[in-house]
């Protein structure tokens, strides 16, 4: 299977929920968190920095549930005024 290209609009989501993750890890390490997410520290590593823009779900909804944050809130930070109208958070 292809992967089509990124759109920057989602490499820039990707960024930004990236940034939130290490926001809401604070003082945490990355294997800790890892760890009680159920992920490797790679793939988080991976997902603060970016170049995972695109997590699968039950990825994202497990580091909400280690990290003690939202689904919504989740959302709600990686979406800015005007993005609505550019695809974002779409099936």
């Amino acid at each position: 299977m292809v992967r089509t290209p990124l759109t920057p609009w989602e490499r820039l989501r990707g960024e930004r929920f990236g940034a939130l993750l290490r926001q809401a890890r604070g003082d945490r390490s990355m294997v800790e968190v890892a760890a009680a997410a159920g992920v490797s520290a790679e793939t988080l590593r991976k997902i603060e920095t970016g170049r995972a823009p695109t997590p699968a779900f039950f990825t994202v909804a497990a580091l909400a549930a280690a990290l003690e944050v939202s689904l919504d809130e989740l959302a709600a930070a990686c979406v800015q005024d005007g993005d609505l109208g550019d695809g974002a958070l779409t099936a």
